[in-house]
């Protein structure tokens, strides 16, 4: 059977998730990559290691689970490769030797693949003096300059490895430098950047109030001035932290907003509705997340991801019929979560913290892609209350799936270490379970602390036909895109819709399609933002979503979007609209790589 209906799908495998060692190649057909990976998940079991090959295997056919890249690439392999995509790092502490301490880290982390993310919140702003030492602090811009210059200097090694996500407070007296870091376009080229927004900030923002910027004063010389209790970055406690200065909160929103008007950057991170919904509120405090944003983590925590294919589990498509395998995705759900348990127990880990990390916690993020093409052969138009309402249903059925296997997984091989009952039965999102799950917790543990994450899926998502990204809407149904290539050109290859081809192929007029074919740019703004804000109920970890905005979108109605996704209780935000310092992401013409750990150009390395 042909696996591969478009060319670029099975360039793809070929060039980077076929098993291949100089010229000797392991994996003749994609569906010996799908036996490799199946084998290598099926060998950490205890017993029946050839029934759950054979399970596994079922699962990855024809692209019904999608694990994410590294996995993909790695597993089975003799490779000294990680299988997690990206990581947090440790907090920084404010000294030159902890400084470089984690720059080492970082760097030994992407030299095996892993995109990573780092909150320079805890450096001193530019121009303080030290407390013991009296030196003069260049501030958090200066240092992440250095650790582009790490990043760059892998990518000149040929690695390909690029994603960083770079996290500043809303509070920290540098913000405003971090804001307009990138107005210049040579600049922290290599890094994505998300504002730390806290609720204060927000409430402080509706009231029209000045808002102060500040830093711990024990990190900075001197006596006087005053004093504000904050739970810092990297601290478990409030501590006392001095005002520098103060600014209009609505005077700092608006350098955000129209920094990221202008050229798409910074990000906008919800940290305290992060932090409200974390499944381990009990025992950390997050401030950074991998460079996509759908997986916010502690110190030294990893990103383990995998998705259900919608689209393959349509049944009768574009039929009055039409329908889903509710069934076929509770259990590629079910097989996709024990997959992803083993493959923390399988991976190699760049760092010893990383490791304890992800034993401890067996944060896995189980979500779905092809979401836009199941709902054009359902029938469904994007942007309706019956295409939310499904979503809804599909994620909510997902995460049950999700949860009833880990509570089964826990009963198997026991909870996760970090595990502590009565705690993690207090947390929101656990509270918002049916009482069956929270009993079954109660009872037995649960062997993984978070399971459902939504990401963006743009490689593998390629890979699996071209299938629509995530949840993202469909960007068009035939257009071109360059790829980079070993050689360090770029081919360009024509990208079909499967749901278009499918339509075309029974029969449907291309010329005149229904109204569920609308394409990303056909959207208002608000339509992401309603289907993102329809499944965050359902997610315990985030979504990865990027709200495509019109290039004369006006500036006030953009502004709002970030406000009314912070209302509708998204844990961030990101937008895109064409800019001339980054381009356009996709176009019908060809594609400038963007810097993430989904990027065809980073996966499987």
């Amino acid at each position: 059977m042909q696996r591969f209906a478009t060319e670029i799908s099975e360039f793809i495998w070929d060039t980077k998730y076929r098993h291949r060692d100089a010229e000797r190649i392991y994996d003749v057909a994609v569906e010996d990559s799908w036996r490799r990976l199946a084998n290598a998940l099926a060998a950490v079991e205890p017993r029946q290691h050839e029934l759950w090959a054979q399970r596994f295997y079922h699962n990855l056919a024809d692209f019904r689970f999608l694990p994410g890249g590294r996995i993909l690439a790695g597993a089975g392999t003799a490779h000294r490769v990680t299988l997690f995509n990206c990581f947090v790092m440790g907090a920084i502490e404010d000294s030159m030797e902890a400084i470089f301490e984690r720059l080492k880290e970082g760097a030994l982390t992407m030299q095996q693949g892993g995109g990573i993310g780092v909150d320079f919140s805890t450096l001193r702003p530019a121009g303080s003096h030290a407390q013991h030492t009296g030196t003069i602090a260049s501030g958090p811009v200066s240092f992440m300059r250095i650790w582009d210059a790490m990043c760059a200097t892998l990518l000149s090694t040929g690695s390909r490895r690029g994603a960083m996500m770079a996290t500043l407070r809303c509070d920290h007296p540098d913000i405003e430098r971090f804001v307009d870091a990138k107005r210049d376009p040579r600049e922290l080229r290599h890094f994505n950047l998300s504002v730390l927004v806290s609720d204060e900030f927000m409430a402080a923002l509706e009231r029209g109030e000045d808002w102060p910027l500040v830093f711990p004063a024990q990190q900075l010389a001197g006596q006087g001035g005053e004093l504000v209790a904050r739970r810092w970055s990297g601290e478990r406690e409030t501590v006392p932290c001095r005002v520098l200065r103060r600014i209009p909160a609505r005077e700092l929103w608006q350098k955000i907003m129209r920094a990221t008007y202008d050229y798409a950057e910074p990000g906008v991170l919800f940290v305290d509705q992060i932090n409200r919904h974390n499944n381990l509120y009990y025992r950390e405090q997050i401030s950074a997340t991998n460079p996509c944003g759908e997986i916010p983590l502690p110190p030294y925590g990893a990103c383990n991801l995998g998705s259900v294919n919608l689209l393959q589990f349509v049944l009768e498509p574009f039929s009055d019929r039409a329908r889903l395998d509710w069934d076929g995705i509770g259990d590629s759900a079910a097989l996709g979560v024990r997959m992803l348990d083993n493959v923390i127990d399988l991976s190699r880990y760049p760092l010893p913290a990383q490791e304890q990390q992800a034993r401890g916690s067996r944060r896995v993020g189980l979500g779905i892609t092809g979401l836009a093409d199941a709902l054009i052969a359902l029938g469904l138009h994007y942007d309706s209350d019956d295409a939310r309402g499904l979503a809804a249903r599909v994620m909510r059925s997902l995460r049950d799936s999700a949860y009833r296997t880990s509570i089964a997984l826990a009963e198997e091989k026991g909870a996760f270490p970090f595990f502590r009952r009565d705690e993690y039965l207090a947390g929101a999102d656990i509270r918002a379970l049916p009482d069956e799950l929270r009993r079954r917790i109660g009872a037995g543990g649960i062997r993984n602390s978070h399971l459902v994450a939504i990401a963006p899926t743009g490689t593998i998502s390629l890979l699996a036909n071209c299938v629509s990204s995530g949840v993202e809407p469909v960007f068009d149904f035939r257009h071109r895109r360059r790829v980079l290539t070993a050689d360090g050109g770029y081919r360009e290859f024509e990208i079909v819709d499967p749901a278009y081809r499918l339509w075309c192929d029974s029969g449907g007029n291309s010329a005149a399609l229904p109204a569920p074919f609308v394409a990303a740019r056909s959207l208002a703004p608000q339509a992401h933002l309603r289907m993102e804000a329809a499944l965050q109920p359902y997610v315990d970890n985030a979504i990865s979503k990027t709200v495509n905005v019109p290039l004369d979108y006006p500036f006030d109605k953009f502004e709002s979007l970030y406000r009314e996704a912070f209302e509708l209780g998204l844990k961030g935000c990101t937008t895109f609209r064409p800019n001339p310092v980054t381009e356009s992401v996709l176009t019908s013409g060809g594609e400038q790589p963007a810097s993430h750990c989904c990027d065809i150009e980073r996966e499987g390395e």
